[in-house]
């Protein structure tokens, strides 16, 4: 049995309604609460207890930081602790969103999503994969542009099987542009969420943003680039490899796609899986 003594200001953050907030830590954290409304009991594993414990002092020390908690914060913090222990949580709320131009803001809603945006942070190369719906392209990009805007990268470039179409685009009407734009455009929808529509043509224009199939990627070295590959699941071996071969120094790939959506001919192996 723990006595933890629970700070006024943070009272109301961290009951919830009708107390759901301590519900939620008991289930999660395998143990039985119970408070006259200044002092925790924490029955159960004294491990478990010692971790709600830090849970509070967390919630505390990002109240007191200014964070502004959400509904689903709270659970989500219980969750990030029971997963990764005793971790500093203000790496994921205070530090976990991202900033685009202006007061533009894209917060992660989910510890999935947090942890996800933490590690194209820290790693050179990160996969997201995942059902459609659950942000892998839309998070990869905000922080592609984020890093833009910081001069931590020169350029960006977005890249995506035209798997429907095999790759062989002669057949289509119109210039190299509109052959390949249908394949290209749910990266362009994202991109103009983001940004500016003036400003994102002139950064087409420029270079710094450049979007194209999979196959142009061939014979490069991508230097101080943020490189995105979108629908990874449709590459092969072969295509993959040579993706991966593309960076250079002071570049950052993030490889997303959805397994169970593979749209490669029979016979042909997914270079995601």
């Amino acid at each position: 049995m723990k006595r933890i003594q629970v700070p006024p200001e943070v009272n109301e953050i961290l009951f919830g309604t009708l107390d759901g907030n301590l519900k939620t830590i008991e289930a999660l954290f395998k143990v039985r609460i119970s408070t006259d409304g200044q002092t925790l009991v924490v029955d159960g594993d004294p491990s478990n207890a010692s971790l709600v414990e830090w849970l509070i002092s967390q919630i505390h020390l990002m109240q007191t930081k200014g964070h502004k908690f959400a509904k689903d914060d709270v659970k989500q913090s219980a969750q990030l602790i029971v997963q990764e222990g005793a971790i500093d949580l203000t790496e994921y709320f205070l530090k976990g969103s991202v900033r685009l131009s202006g007061k533009r803001q894209i917060i992660p809603k989910s510890v999935t999503q947090r942890r996800y945006l933490k590690a194209i942070e820290q790693f050179d190369i990160v996969f997201g994969i995942g059902p459609a719906g659950t942000g892998k392209t839309y998070l990869a990009m905000a922080e592609a542009v984020s890093f833009l805007m910081e001069k931590k990268v020169n350029r960006i470039i977005l890249a995506r099987p035209a798997v429907e179409a095999g790759e062989k685009l002669g057949f289509l009407p119109g210039d190299l542009q509109e052959k390949v734009n249908p394949y290209l455009r749910p990266l362009y929808d994202a991109l103009y969420d983001m940004l500016d529509v003036d400003r994102i043509e002139r950064l087409l224009d420029r270079g710094v943003i450049e979007i194209a199939p999979l196959a142009f990627m061939r014979g490069r070295t991508l230097n101080d680039s943020f490189v995105i590959l979108d629908e990874a699941q449709n590459t092969t071996s072969e295509q993959m490899k040579m993706f991966l071969t593309r960076l250079g120094l002071g570049s950052k790939a993030v490889i997303t796609g959805d397994i169970t959506q593979v749209d490669l001919p029979a016979g042909r192996v997914s270079g995601l899986i």
